[in-house]
């Protein structure tokens, strides 16, 4: 296939990994319950913060001078993750992916101080005990309020990856009414609406 017939194949790639509706629904069809949605508030970010705390306990890839925080801080892999997950937010919303790319920057100077203070014996027990606290909540949250499994068992990727700005977003809807662009919410909220018919019907079905 030649390359002027490959390109609107992968423009078309493209625009569905970059399709922040259809992303946002099927995250949000996993999580209409207020309970659910405010443990995963609360829980998401902490997970994502300390999952990159033990990165920097890995050779770094280059160390930064000393008005950068060299010495406490280096680029390394959990740079590479924080700014690949920021870089993502980015292209699918602008102002809203700014900001959390911002955060997700700043998570991994934050769990670089931290992981300078505890050193490396105290810093995986400290990820191991809020990461099993952090999961067994969203679990519970699912289990006795949402009623359905956590998207993670349907698509791993797509939901570890845009978590973190799905919680973002929730936030600046409730606080703001931030929307993407105009009738956004609408259109994901019918999607949503679909999506968890669909899911209801399936349900019944395999009841016998």
């Amino acid at each position: 296939m030649s390359l002027r017939h490959r390109l609107p194949r992968l423009s078309s790639v493209a625009g569905e990994m970059l399709d922040l509706e259809k992303h946002f629904a099927f995250y949000g069809a996993y999580h209409s319950n207020p309970t659910n949605v405010l443990i995963h508030t609360l829980f998401v970010w902490p997970i994502f913060y300390t999952s990159l705390l033990l990165f920097h306990f890995t050779p770094p890839l280059l160390d930064l001078p000393s008005w950068l925080g060299g010495g406490v801080l280096a680029v390394d892999l959990g740079l590479a993750f924080a700014v690949a997950f920021g870089l993502f937010y980015v292209l699918m919303d602008r102002r809203a992916g700014s900001l959390a790319a911002i955060l997700c920057v700043l998570c991994w100077a934050g769990s670089g101080c931290l992981a300078s203070r505890l050193g490396f014996s105290l810093a995986w027990k400290v990820v191991l005990v809020a990461q099993l606290f952090c999961w067994t909540g969203q679990f519970l949250g699912h289990g006795l309020f949402e009623k359905r499994a956590p998207a993670l068992l349907d698509n791993l990727v797509q939901a570890l990856l845009t978590a973190p700005f799905f919680v973002l977003l929730e936030v600046m809807k409730n606080l703001c009414g931030y929307e993407p662009y105009p009738g956004f919410h609408a259109g994901v909220n019918a999607k949503i609406e679909g999506a968890r018919k669909q899911w209801q019907t399936s349900k019944e079905k395999k009841t016998p």
